[in-house]
């Protein structure tokens, strides 16, 4: 089936053939040209070398592309002769001409190869960090994971379902860049409930997750060249997105109380915290230090951003009051995630701003990317308002904090000698921090337990500054509580055998 027709162009649509794949779109080109049937085996052959064109894929029938590029049968039949003298093609009797499945990409992998192009990026880029990737490992300890087997899948499909069928969304027309109206609704009352946060949805923005929430702000309040602070050690893509804008990153250290705020130094226009939960150490900041740091953003002009990326999940413990709930003067801009109540690949976050950054923030999530999936969020609306939301943080919160008591018990009872767990009442992970040991054992103490199929993060890895601390973060959102005993025990094996 054609799916463009021009003079002397063609473009392969989908189809559906016995014994054929459905078809990748393929562009042939003849304007300008002079070897017709030259320049149709050139690019038959680079889609073949390309995989575009992929083995088994039917080829167009002579007589047809003849006709939709304006040449003679001829001129295709001599192309396909060619292209089948080679190899790359094979013809059917009464079926047409296929794509050769014997076709393999060794050296004419390398005849098909793009150039690398001319084209350099800007050395910041050198600096920063791979993307993270997540390989399935037996004992997975890292932090940042929740358990997706625990997803509402039934449920959530019932609220998707509805989205595409109620009307709520409008296909084909772009939403305000706000988000979708009744998600930014229910997440102010979800988190004036949850948090105890006075929210106005006027005051919401829907995000891609929270590294879109922190470029979008960054964009609205810093300028290359201002200094952020940052906690250290602390969350690492944070950083990355930061320098990646021209923005100056500074560590402050974190003691047991939180961020240091007598270290803050001069110049600094914005503050990048996780409060509740600090990542990596796990200590929650305390009522005097969050009341000093707004207290000195107020002195230094400076904004805070919040980022409460998981304290849906507490255990123990009455919950401090956030920043932003603290703030009476419009300085905390709080930043909320669902990846680890729902799940990361919702992409589905937040932020909740002063009304004074309100059209900025609008115009900023516009140039980005105009708005996050209209789709996602009218089901998350309907999930939150039917309280499905709420039943499945319960639920879910209940596996967890089993989980968090036998790890704790597990890192008291079997890593004294070694270890001295943070004492930590919420979030997904926890702390441990190395008593004699130093960095370099403890990497490799984590490398020995990755042969072994035990994934752990160590602290250094976390550390902004040249100096580092030793111990490891050990997530329970991704391991199933069967397994935790057996995992520690293997980690415990690691600790005693000799470094090598």
């Amino acid at each position: 089936m054609r799916t463009g027709r021009s003079a002397n162009s063609y473009i392969f649509g989908q189809a559906n053939f016995v014994y054929s794949r459905t078809m990748t779109a393929f562009h042939i080109s003849l304007v300008g040209r002079k070897d017709l049937s030259g320049e149709i085996y050139r690019q038959v052959r680079r889609a073949v070398l390309d995989r575009r064109l992929r083995p088994g894929d039917l080829l167009p029938p002579g007589r047809e592309l003849a006709r939709t590029l304006a040449v003679s049968r001829a001129t295709v039949t001599v192309a396909y002769e060619q292209l089948a003298a080679e190899g790359f093609v094979t013809s059917r009797q009464g079926s047409g001409t296929f794509v050769s499945e014997a076709v393999t990409l060794d050296g004419r992998e390398k005849a098909g190869r793009r150039s690398t192009g001319a084209l350099q990026p800007r050395s910041i880029w050198e600096a920063i960090a791979p993307p993270l990737t997540f390989e399935t490992v037996r004992f997975d300890f890292r932090a940042g994971l929740c358990d997706a087997s625990l997803f509402p899948a039934r449920s959530w499909r019932r609220s998707v379902t509805w989205a595409l069928r109620s009307g709520e969304t409008a296909p084909g027309v772009y939403e305000h860049p706000a988000g979708h109206g009744d998600l930014r609704v229910a997440i102010a009352r979800h988190i004036g409930i949850s948090r105890g946060i006075r929210a106005f949805a006027d005051d919401i923005v829907i995000t891609n997750g929270t590294q879109q929430a922190l470029d979008i702000l960054a964009r609205v309040l810093l300028a290359p060249g201002d200094a952020i602070a940052v906690e250290d050690p602390g969350y690492g893509p944070p950083r990355q997105l930061f320098k990646s804008l021209g923005i100056r990153v500074v560590g402050v250290p974190v003691d047991r109380q939180g961020l240091v705020v007598d270290a803050l130094p001069r110049g600094i226009r914005a503050v990048y915290v996780t409060p509740s939960h600090q990542f990596p150490l796990s200590v929650t900041m305390t009522l005097a230090r969050r009341q000093a740091l707004l207290a000195w953003a107020e002195r230094h002009n400076a904004a805070i951003i919040e980022d409460d990326y998981d304290s849906e999940f507490r255990f123990g413990d009455r919950p401090l009051e956030p920043l932003q709930t603290l703030d009476e003067n419009g300085r905390v801009v709080y930043v909320g995630s669902f990846s680890k109540t729902m799940l990361p690949t919702l992409r589905l976050g937040f932020l909740l701003a002063p009304p004074s950054l309100r059209a900025a923030l609008h115009k900023a999530k516009f140039v980005s990317d105009w708005h996050s999936s209209a789709f996602a969020q009218a089901a998350l609306a309907r999930f939150i308002d039917e309280g499905a939301f709420a039943r499945h943080v319960r639920r879910v919160s209940a596996v967890y904090r089993e989980r968090h008591r036998i790890l704790s018990a597990a890192i008291s009872r079997d890593f004294a000698e070694h270890l001295e767990l943070v004492p930590s009442t919420t979030g997904l992970h926890l702390t441990a921090l190395a008593r004699t040991m130093s960095v370099d054992h403890i990497a490799t103490i984590a490398r020995r337990a990755a042969d072994r199929g035990v994934a752990v993060q160590v602290l250094s890895r976390f550390a902004v500054g040249a100096a580092s601390r030793a111990g490891i973060m050990l997530g329970y959102g991704a391991i199933p509580t069967a397994h935790i005993e057996e995992g520690m025990n293997l980690l415990r094996a690691c600790f005693d055998s000799e470094p090598q």
